[in-house]
């Protein structure tokens, strides 16, 4: 809820309060945010609140500069604001920077009104980006009525609009709050209501400060096929940022990030957590201030940001997400996830299961015919998967990365005919038909180039910068725009398909094509332009499945969770490093929108060589995919797999939408948990890194149950290939097994060992607070019945029931 009140305005969620109020008649100070307190209960008014946690100053400090207004005494460099001007005194980073015509600063905004809603912010669509609540309103135009919440209306948000200005400009501090899940949105909204055109420089739509300084910043930064893993630094002195500038929100930094106290973990203590609902290039950045105080910010990047506002025009920033939790980065977590599920991602997707697949990219890469693809479909089908999908090199003359991207017509010599014959060749095996597209990109070598150099991103004044043989289509130009709508749209009605791939392999250098947008407002208006697209494709086709890629996980983020349920998290499927790559976007996404592939060993990406069930073990911790030749498996790999999608079957709504904790995280093993909201059944993962001679016992601990009931606990049955002992085996075996020979490969094919089998069952306290003895772990000793065989990157999934 939202309380306004003698130019006081309290933000309630179900767990805290963000409390503001004006000061000295022009400036809103943040009085605080965090756990839930008491504001006008138990005979303690406003007032008094007000009064106790408002900043005191008597005299302003040595070498600062006084403040405007009833209280000069102000020094506005250390007061915790929740918007700043520029020349005003307050020296820390600024959200907005904005010239008039005559080159000077826009520097007097100050407090002017209020107002509160229920409901999003009511012009939403006017700012051509995705919004929180977007799949859950209906835009009204019944007089007085301007939205209807089309969900349940106990989970409908409030807005409250914080309005500041001078004689010519406007600019609206948007809050909404998500009570049920524990976050405040943020956003900044600019009108030129002057005569003359003024140019933004710099829009975060939200600044943050915070009374502590005894933080650490966790950022979740990579590059390709190793993103999103988890960074911490400890805040001193000084500014931290990260940003992106190539055109997508980047696989360098995530706009996630959160602060946590240093004596915060996973389960206890003060964390707070950011992002940003926005696909373009971003900046997030904490300044810690000499006078012990934080500073946070998060919004566009000022990177080649020149927007031009004319006279009554209006500038939208992205809208900013917050989140706190005194209960660890776990709560966190949760908060994040479940606003995700029930506010971003498309209502249909949200809770739906998602369909097991096989892609064919790393089974045949481009060389593929109709004859390879079907051979496929059919192994799949017999293994239990649901979905096939099509990758690149369906189209044009497309047989390798240097040609045919924006001529998206079926190479029927490729094919052996149509799409649609493919499509019910694959469908009467009993699998549901998915597809490729890169429809950002244009290659040189296409029709569409031949006919329309001038849609291509390229360098006005010079060499033009390639990535993967390409160029970027120029989104800014509605006929571009339409192009890619009317061409897809035929695509998706005239053919059986239940499962798009949206890709998109580089990011953007040069700005320049033909239709000439300003290269100061090019970036925000390319992904405007994506927006359009997007909404003109997913939302009219709300049976197809999308899912997001950007060569790998490029562009992560909640604006393409907006339309597309699912991202592909990464190019790398290597069971490892997918630990630190989906331990990192479980921080801020839910395991339901990360693309997770069992693929072959050794791995295409690390070369790593690990054992297919750890393989599947670690997939399942999101949406379970398979994508390797599934005609060259062994017997041995074939029945792995036709368990592993039967197991994945039967909980696969748990393992799709459970609560996702981190219950331990070190060097050695690392324990992830997912957990129905009931707390009747969990999922858990233990995975080792590195296998540590004579450190043979573990125990497995349990976070979220309900400590009074009784759980059966038991292992996923796992297979032990005989390659694990090498010539260790001939100590058992009677016939000598020469290692990498002929006889151990033909045992090997047809044959693997059993693992171990362990069962227990005890109370819901015993797991959390004392956790389960394991068995042993082979020491190189002996192989027992009961001897857990975990080498370096091996894993094991436990099932927690309740009885």
């Amino acid at each position: 809820m939202i309380a306004v009140k003698n130019n006081v305005y309290t933000i309630s969620t179900k767990s805290t309060s963000y409390v503001c109020a004006v000061r000295a008649g022009k400036y809103i100070e943040n009085l605080y945010y965090g756990r839930k307190i008491g504001t006008d209960e138990f005979g303690i008014t406003q007032e008094d609140t007000v009064t106790a946690l408002k900043e005191k100053y008597n005299n302003c400090y040595g070498n600062t500069i006084e403040a405007i207004g009833d209280e000069k005494n102000i020094t506005l460099n250390s007061l915790k604001m929740e918007f700043s001007n520029p020349a005003t005194g307050d020296y820390r980073m600024l959200p907005l920077l904005i010239r008039r015509a005559d080159g000077s600063l826009v520097d007097r905004l100050y407090y002017v009104d209020t107002v509160c809603y229920d409901g999003v912010y009511e012009e939403s669509e006017a700012t051509r980006m995705p919004y929180a609540g977007r799949h859950e309103v209906r835009w009204s135009n019944t007089p007085g009525v301007k939205q209807e919440w089309i969900s349940d209306v106990t989970k409908r948000p409030m807005t409250l609009e914080v309005i500041l200005g001078d004689d010519d400009i406007v600019v609206k501090l948007i809050y909404t709050a998500f009570e049920e899940c524990d976050v405040i949105t943020r956003r900044m909204v600019v009108i030129n209501k002057g005569k003359d055109s003024i140019v933004i420089q710099q829009a975060a739509g939200m600044m943050l400060d915070l009374d502590r300084t005894d933080y650490s910043m966790i950022t979740f930064d990579g590059l390709w096929t190793r993103e999103r893993h988890k960074n911490e630094k400890t805040l001193v002195s000084g500014t931290y940022s990260i940003e992106s500038t190539m055109g997508t929100s980047g696989n360098i930094h995530n706009p996630f990030f959160m602060l946590k106290s240093n004596e915060a973990s996973e389960h206890f203590g003060d964390v707070y957590s950011f992002n940003l609902i926005y696909s373009g290039n971003h900046k997030e950045a904490v300044e810690v201030s000499e006078y012990g105080k934080i500073r946070v910010m998060t919004g566009m990047s000022p990177y080649n940001m020149e927007y031009k506002l004319t006279s009554g025009q209006t500038f939208y920033t992205p809208e900013a997400v917050m989140s706190y939790s005194h209960e660890g980065l776990n709560k966190a977590s949760y908060n994040n996830h479940q606003f995700v599920l029930e506010h971003i991602v498309p209502r249909q997707w949200a809770y739906k299961n998602r369909p097991v697949l096989i892609n064919n990219w790393e089974a045949t890469y481009f060389d593929f015919n109709k004859h390879k693809l079907v051979k496929l479909a059919k192994e799949a089908s017999a293994l239990g998967i649901e979905l096939f999908v099509l990758d690149d090199g369906w189209f044009g003359k497309r047989d390798d990365d240097t040609s045919s991207l924006g001529d998206w017509f079926v190479n029927e010599r490729k094919l052996g005919g149509s799409l649609k014959s493919l499509i019910k060749d694959i469908n009467n095996e009993g699998l549901q038909f998915g597809i490729w597209v890169e429809p950002e990109m244009i290659s040189v070598r296409s029709r569409l180039y031949e006919k329309h150099p001038d849609w291509a991103l390229q360098s006005k004044s010079g060499d033009t910068y390639y990535g993967r043989n390409q160029l970027v289509l120029d989104y800014t130009n509605p006929a571009v725009r339409e192009y890619i709508v009317n061409i897809l749209s035929e695509l998706l009605d005239e053919n059986n398909i239940a499962y798009v791939k949206w890709d998109m392999n580089r990011p953007i250098t040069d700005t320049w094509a033909g239709f000439g947008t300003e290269s100061g407002e090019f970036f925000h208006e390319y992904v405007c332009g994506l927006y359009d697209v997007l909404h003109r494709l997913c939302d009219t086709h709300p049976n197809v499945l999308f899912e997001g890629c950007s060569a790998g996980g490029n562009r992560f983020d909640l604006g393409i969770l907006s339309y597309m349920p699912q991202i592909w998290t990464s190019d790398d499927s290597d069971a490892r490093e997918r630990m630190y790559i989906q331990g990192g976007t479980s921080y801020g996404y839910p395991q339901s929108t990360m693309g997770a592939h069992v693929s072959a060993a050794p791995n295409h990406q690390t070369q790593r060589l690990s054992g297919i069930d750890t393989r599947f073990d670690v997939a399942s911790m999101g949406v379970l995919g398979y994508e390797l030749d599934l005609t060259r498996l062994t017997k041995v790999e074939k029945e792995a797999i036709k368990h592993q999608v039967s197991i994945y079957k039967q909980y696969r709504e748990l393992l799709q939408f459970g609560h996702f904790s981190r219950v331990r995280e070190d060097r050695q093993v690392t324990t992830w948990q997912i957990t129905a909201e009931n707390k009747l059944a969990a999922v858990s993962l233990m995975y080792r890194f590195d296998a540590e001679p004579s450190l043979s016992y573990e125990r497995l601990y349990a976070v979220g149950l309900d400590e009074n009931r009784r759980y059966r606990v038991r292992n996923v049955a796992s297979k032990v290939s005989i390659k694990t002992f090498g010539n260790l085996i001939n100590m058992v075996s009677p016939v000598k097994i020469k290692e990498e020979g002929v006889l151990q490969a033909i045992i090997d094919n047809m044959y693997a060992m059993n693992g171990e089998t362990e069962e227990y069952i005890v109370h819901g306290s015993t797991l959390m607070y004392a956790g389960i003895s394991l068995n042993q772990r082979f020491v190189g000793t002996g192989l027992g019945d009961g001897t857990r065989v975990m080498p370096d990157n091996s894993a094991r999934l436990y099932i927690i029931e309740a009885i």
